[in-house]
């Protein structure tokens, strides 16, 4: 994998830090353990909305990438659309990584 982000967010999988899929990251949002909620570019219209709903009444930030699911499946181990990071270290490396790309 030569992408960094996509390693990235593989260790943070292997360090436990992530929440994969709408029903475990809405739940990690309403308890308030989430510190950035990642969209895969191909995840679907409903699911799409019903998640950013659940970012925003929980004041979570949210951010599309560019990545496909497959992507981030074969980064995380898990066909996945929706990731919530649930540690301030790996959501700040993350947004870095983003908006210096």
């Amino acid at each position: 994998m030569n992408d960094k982000l996509l390693s990235l967010l593989g260790i943070a999988r292997r360090a436990g830090r992530l929440s994969l899929g709408f029903d475990p990251a809405a739940d990690t949002m309403k308890k308030g353990r989430t510190n950035l909620l990642l969209l895969a570019a191909d995840l679907s219209g409903n699911s799409r909305k019903s998640v950013l709903q659940e970012a925003e009444r929980t004041n979570t930030k949210s951010i599309v990438l560019d990545r496909t699911m497959a992507e981030l499946g074969a980064a995380v181990g898990k066909n996945v659309g929706i990731i919530a990071v649930n540690d301030r270290g790996f959501a700040d490396s993350i947004e870095k990584m983003i908006h210096n790309t």
